[in-house]
């Protein structure tokens, strides 16, 4: 008596893929023989010779980035009093009254929230000090005028202010518009 053709026929699937399995298991054996004597990492001269060509460009980029950081310094100084003097006009717009900045010397500046409009520090009156080398170490400002920024935006007492560092100078114009513009 014959076996049933469908038994038949799972039996010699079972017996196909039994081959396969062993055939993989061989194979997948003689390959793990021939990597065991492979290591992976680097090995010392590769780590050295990478170490030594990071330190020549440190070296080499080191010198250049010390001469550009006064030239950002500068540069960030001129936009930091630019930026107060746009943020004291926006104010001096949305509040309905002057703002007055008043140059103390050669560092530092106030903000005066002039809310009666009568040109002095009142009690009540916010005033904001500003200290540009507590930022930019080295850096000096000198002003023409004293600028006060009006409820329609305009401004008066037109002012030059010069910043300064080892690098050079910058100024900051307020126009009668109340443009406030950075120039070299």
């Amino acid at each position: 008596m014959r076996p049933h053709p469908v038994i038949q026929t799972r039996a010699l699937n079972f017996t196909r893929s039994e081959n396969l399995i062993s055939r993989i298991k061989r194979e997948n054996s003689n390959q793990l023989q021939l990597s065991y004597g492979r290591q992976n990492g680097y090995t010392l001269t590769e780590i050295l010779i990478t170490l030594g060509i990071i330190a020549l460009v440190g070296m080499l980029s080191g010198g250049w980035l010390a001469t550009q950081i006064p030239r950002y310094s500068l540069s960030g100084a001129a936009r930091q009093v630019r930026s107060d003097f746009l943020a004291a006009r926006m104010q001096a717009v949305s509040e309905g009254n002057k703002y007055r900045i008043t140059f103390l010397d050669d560092r530092r500046y106030t903000i005066l929230d002039d809310d009666n409009n009568n040109g002095r520090a009142d009690p009540g009156e916010r005033v904001e000090s500003r200290d540009i080398q507590a930022e930019y170490p080295a850096v000096t400002l000198s002003s023409t005028n004293n600028p006060i920024f009006h409820p329609r935006g305009t401004a008066s007492n037109l002012a030059t202010v010069t910043v300064t560092n080892e690098a050079g100078s910058r100024t900051v114009k307020v126009s009668i518009t109340g443009r406030v513009k950075i120039s070299s």
